[in-house]
């Protein structure tokens, strides 16, 4: 909405300034905007002048206005440089007097302690250059959208303290982190830990120093403020851990960093130089271990061999070389056989120029899209491979909302019709990577980390599906062969293929939809990822009214923001050991049980955990008895000859069994810190999986029948809320009148050994 006070300032200045040379109009439309502030700037710079103007606040503008001293209330020596401020500060947000009048009015005093307020600076009414040069730029100095109070808090600070020194500029209070607030807080960094000439760059004089200033729990003081800070504008985590703003480095900040640390590759080893790399710079410390690496040269058996004599594990190659290019960089017949023979894996990565705006449309995603396809189903990459598109040139926001994001989603329709066999990442800068990632669905990020140079690298976080973060290049020379190398950071997100031309499984399906949806919760940013994957799983089949009583509701907001994205999981999977068809959200509902409700150190109480699992199918068993009491008086031969049974028709079944014992056992390893999608995979994908019930059994019962004998019997007939309500429920709406504890113990106890037969049957058969 146009503002008159903005239109006045527009139409004053184009009139009083038209005629200058080099003064540039701005448009007379009331809207505020840097043609208006770049326009008064020219003023400015005629009325202290300088000739020809242009529209830049530049350090000699800042140099004559120093020399005429601070503006001050009652100021009056030249009418047009009040009329100037008053302007500005009008198109700032603030009122600033009547602009007619050609002195600084009291009015305009009180708009200056108001912004040095708003800016953390000492209050009062005086204008310096400094602030001048403020009033007349787009920084915001309140909270803005998407901003936070503990970043404010830090800019302001930051303001407070540094204001002055030369080598810092006074930045916005918007909450907001950004590459000028990177910037801000490497001036101070350099001023604190004295640098001779601050700049604000990532040098070798800036590296050394930092490894003079390591910092650990229990320190205080200045360098742990501007650490802090740091942590502060690295937040949240993908877990949604916030650090705190602190002169002190506490348990809560220790906290914070190893959570960090762990997020992005590092030794937890406290406030140390990697730490700090790693917060600062996109590249982190380019010189730390990595098993990662990618490049446009074919690795050749040597080239193998040299690349795991140096503890090297991946390697990114090229599908595609355009024909114009003379890099002759995509991936070599034989070249695959040559890498898995030296045990090497490999991510394959798709680029067609992509170094300008121009390379970005629509129509140019769906053709690569289509192109990377037909290209990784010739080279046999599996079912579920990650492709990575690239972003090779440092694109601006504007860039990736009007051209890289519609790319990206002209890719993602390309994969989809042609079956979804290849999911679509991203090479690019954090910022790319990160609106990729959130708007077109990319499965996973390859972060352009040893560009730290790039806007999009500066004042942007980690993003939190990153795989892969190239941190730097190498020449390697091998003997009297020599290659370039990027070096590249390997969170272990993507797997990478360690063979090719395998055929795809159902169960395949089903675990790339559970990579896909844990990295959407890690993306959604609130809540533990891992109870989200359990809740968005299990909320069509179970999550109704009394399983949000017996464990806890589900977050409908990650649910629309999921299903929003396209998010569905496939509600079954064949089990690789046994072929037996597996219900998901039975699965899910079992594992999120137990993750809100863990067993208690006396194994033989239970709790609503169980009950979701085990404990609840044992429930409805013992009604599957009573219904069949005709043919079954006796309840430990009903059970030994219809639980877990292949042919027996009863809601305990086969899969059900191993339902409750794996969902059991996905719980504990998150509860003991796995992210699920490892832990899918160890049950599912090494030998663990062929030892489930001896697990469980072990796990929950510590292996021991009298406490699997008293816990079994708990669930039967333990009054206490809401196992009593739940064994009410799922006994009595089958029509079953007779309770588990209306029994004789004698008749009750046939049937609880039965089912320890069972467990103990399946237990010893593993063995």
């Amino acid at each position: 909405m146009a503002d008159e006070k903005v239109l006045e300032a527009q139409r004053w200045v184009n009139r009083t300034y038209s005629s200058v040379t080099g003064y540039s109009p701005c448009a007379e439309n009331g809207l505020t905007g840097w043609g208006t502030m770049r326009a008064l700037t020219m003023g400015l710079q005629h009325e202290l002048g300088i000739s020809p103007v242009v529209a830049a606040f530049g350090p000699t503008t800042l140099s004559r206005l120093e020399a005429l001293g601070p503006l001050h209330v009652s100021w009056a020596e030249n009418a047009n440089i009040a009329r100037i401020l008053k302007h500005a500060l009008f198109c700032k947000g603030y009122w600033g007097g009547y602009y007619d009048t050609g002195e600084i009015e009291p009015a305009t005093g009180d708009a200056i302690g108001e912004m040095k307020f708003q800016m953390g600076l000492p209050i009062d009414t005086t204008v310096q250059a400094r602030i001048f040069k403020c009033i007349l730029n787009m920084d915001s100095y309140v909270r803005t959208a998407g901003g936070s109070d503990a970043v404010r808090q830090v800019q302001q600070w930051l303001n407070g303290r540094y204001w002055q020194k030369s080598a810092y500029s006074i930045g916005p209070c918007d909450g907001n982190y950004s590459r000028d607030v990177q910037k801000a807080l490497m001036v101070a960094l350099q001023y604190e830990m004295g640098i001779a000439a601050p700049n604000g760059n990532f040098g070798e004089g800036t590296q050394t120093a930092l490894r003079r200033h390591t910092v650990e729990q229990g320190a205080s003081g200045v360098i742990v403020q501007l650490f802090s800070a740091a942590c502060v504008f690295n937040s949240p985590l993908p877990g949604g851990a916030t650090a705190e703003f602190t002169d002190v480095f506490g348990p809560e900040l220790a906290s914070w960093v190893r959570e960090f640390q762990e997020f992005s590759l590092l030794e937890q080893s406290g406030g140390d130089y990697r730490t700090w790399c790693q917060l600062l710079v996109s590249m982190g410390d380019p010189g730390r271990p990595v098993s990662g690496s990618d490049t446009r040269f074919e690795i050749t058996p040597a080239r193998a061999r040299w690349l795991v004599d140096e503890k090297y594990e991946v390697v990114g190659r090229y599908l595609y070389d355009p024909p114009t290019s003379t890099l002759d960089k995509e991936i070599k017949p034989g070249e695959l056989d040559t890498l898995f023979a030296a045990g090497l894996k490999v991510f394959p990565i798709f680029q067609a120029n992509a170094r300008t705006l121009g390379d970005f449309t629509t129509m140019e995603g769906y053709s690569h899209g289509a192109l990377a396809h037909d290209l990784a189903r010739e080279y046999g990459f599996n079912w579920g491979t990650v492709i990575y598109f690239a972003v090779d040139y440092d694109a601006t926001q504007a860039e990736i909302d009007s051209a890289i994001v519609p790319y990206f989603q002209g890719v993602a329709a390309a994969l989809d019709q042609r079956g979804g066999r290849y999911r679509h990442g991203v090479y690019g800068s954090r910022n790319v990577c990160a609106n990729v990632s959130e708007r077109t669905g990319a499965k996973y990020s390859f972060v352009s980390g040893m560009s730290w140079g790039f806007s999009g690298n500066l004042g942007y976080p980690l993003p939190a599906n990153w795989s892969f973060n190239q941190i730097q290049e190498i020449s390697v020379t091998n003997g009297a062969d020599s290659f370039d190398l990027d070096r590249d950071a390997v969170s272990g997100r993507d797997r990478a293929s360690s063979s090719v031309n395998q055929p795809a499984k159902q169960y395949d399906g089903f675990m790339a939809g559970i990579e896909d949806l844990y990295g959407l919760a890690v993306q959604y940013g609130k809540g533990d990822p891992n109870q989200l994957v359990m809740e968005f799983v299990r909320h069509d089949a179970y999550g109704g009214l009394d399983w949000a009583y017996l464990i806890g509701s589900y977050d409908k907001d990650f649910v629309a923001y999921a299903e929003a994205r396209g998010m569905a999981v496939p509600k079954q999977f064949v089990d690789p050991f046994t072929g037996a068809h597996l219900g998901a959200e039975h699965l899910l509902a079992t594992a999120n049980g137990v993750f809100n409700h863990p067993p208690s150190d006396n194994r033989r109480s239970v709790n609503s955990g169980d009950i979701a699992g085990w404990g609840g199918d044992l429930i409805t068993l013992y009604a599957d008895w009573r219904d069949a009491l005709d043919v079954y008086p006796n309840g430990r031969e009903f059970v030994n000859e219809n639980m877990a049974s292949l042919d027996a028709q009863t809601t305990f079944g086969y899969s059900d069994f191993i339902e409750d014992a794996d969902g059991y056992l996905i719980a504990q390893a998150c509860l003991a810190g796995q992210d699920i999608v490892t832990a899918f995979r160890e049950r599912y994908e090494n030998s663990s999986g062929a030892r489930r019930f001896t697990s469980f059994w072990e796990s929950r019962f510590i292996g021991n029948a009298d406490d699997a004998g008293y816990a079994t019997h708990n669930v039967l007939t333990a009054e206490r809320s809401p196992i009593t309500e739940a064994r009410l429920g799922l006994i009595t709406r089958r029509g079953i009148a007779t309770l588990p504890a209306m029994l004789p113990y004698s008749e009750l106890e046939q049937f609880e050994l039965g089912f320890l037969d069972v467990l103990r049957g399946r237990v010893n058969g593993e063995s």
